[in-house]
């Protein structure tokens, strides 16, 4: 298990069939919540991490975005961020079973194992779920999974499946874990970087510049990120989260992603970045069509990691779905 920037807490849940079928036991479930429940618990937004983030948005990879006054004002809303399932930030995951194979899980079971930890909460449905990348997956799943439970869902970066060009990319990664153990971890986030990120700022950034040490600037920026991750995440985890990744259909089993688009509920909003290598905005916005979602984007040189570094209008986009939320409130107290 991971140390993330704050100390999380957890719930134990005795058993989880997973969509495959297969029962895990004695399980931990790791979580931050910054605010506060309102008596009638409808005010709690749920928070989705992407591949390789912690539980601690409010204190580390989103802390302009969540926190008093910020887009998500934990003076108003209870926001929850769950450490998914098979990750290693708290959560039961495969590095807690050294011994025995830990199965595969999918974006559908992360959203459910979640929604264990928002009924102990006592909370029915959210105002707002959301998450970029992995976790804009999971919120989809969320959404589909529990109809008329969310009143506004944000989805950043993410597709509705996976796509062949992404799973390529996950391909890759695999092979050097398979290739090289926890020192292919490494190597793996160098390639998971090139994606991340655009072209336009690795030329903005580094462009042709030579280092003291003689190497192209944009491969010590690599390797640092490399040995970066290696330090901070689990091995057997990214794979369990790449996996994940690839499992990802919101159609399964709904009647094709047509329909379950079509059947979500509550207001959606698509999210897509121009320059993004991973999930490129024609993507994003093709689902987003066939779901009726409001569509919207990121302008940034970032690419796929604008849902990271973008705070300002990932969070415009964030108030404008609260501000959703809070319409069907005033609807549903005038029925």
């Amino acid at each position: 298990m991971k140390t993330s920037v704050r100390a999380v807490r957890t719930i134990d849940v005795p058993a989880f069939t997973l969509d495959s079928g297969e029962v895990l036991h004695d399980l931990r479930q790791a979580y931050h919540l910054d605010g506060t429940l309102n008596a009638a618990r409808e005010n709690l937004v749920l928070v989705f991490h992407a591949l390789t983030g912690s539980p601690d948005a409010a204190g580390d990879w989103w802390k302009r975005v969540v926190g008093p006054g910020l887009a998500l004002d934990t003076s108003r809303y209870a926001v929850l961020v769950p450490n998914l399932l098979g990750s290693c930030y708290g959560t039961t995951g495969p590095s807690d079973h050294p011994d025995a194979r830990f199965p595969a899980v999918t974006p559908r079971d992360q959203a459910r194992f979640a929604a264990l930890l928002v009924e102990q909460l006592g909370v029915r449905d959210v105002a707002l779920v959301t998450g970029g990348s992995l976790g804009g997956m999971v919120a989809l799943e969320w959404t589909a999974t529990f109809a008329g439970r969310t009143r506004s869902t944000v989805a950043l970066a993410a597709p509705a499946a996976h796509t062949a060009h992404a799973i390529a990319w996950n391909a890759v990664q695999r092979a050097c874990l398979d290739a090289a153990g926890d020192a292919g971890l490494a190597i793996a986030r160098q390639i998971s970087m090139i994606a991340f990120r655009s072209e336009r700022e690795f030329e903005a950034r580094f462009g042709r510049t030579v280092g003291p040490d003689g190497r192209f600037l944009v491969e010590n920026y690599l390797e640092h990120q490399g040995n970066k991750l290696r330090a901070r995440f689990d091995t057997a985890s990214y794979r369990t989260l790449l996996d994940a990744m690839d499992a990802h259909d919101l159609g399964r089993g709904r009647g094709g992603q047509a329909q379950a688009l079509r059947a979500l509920r509550g207001a959606v909003y698509a999210v897509g970045v121009p320059g993004d290598l991973l999930y490129s905005a024609d993507v994003v916005r093709q689902w987003a069509t066939l779901a009726g979602a409001e569509y919207r984007e990121i302008e940034s040189r970032f690419g796929h990691d604008a849902f990271l570094l973008e705070h300002e209008q990932v969070g415009a986009v964030l108030r404008e779905a609260l501000q959703a939320a809070a319409r069907a409130d005033s609807r549903r107290d005038v029925a």
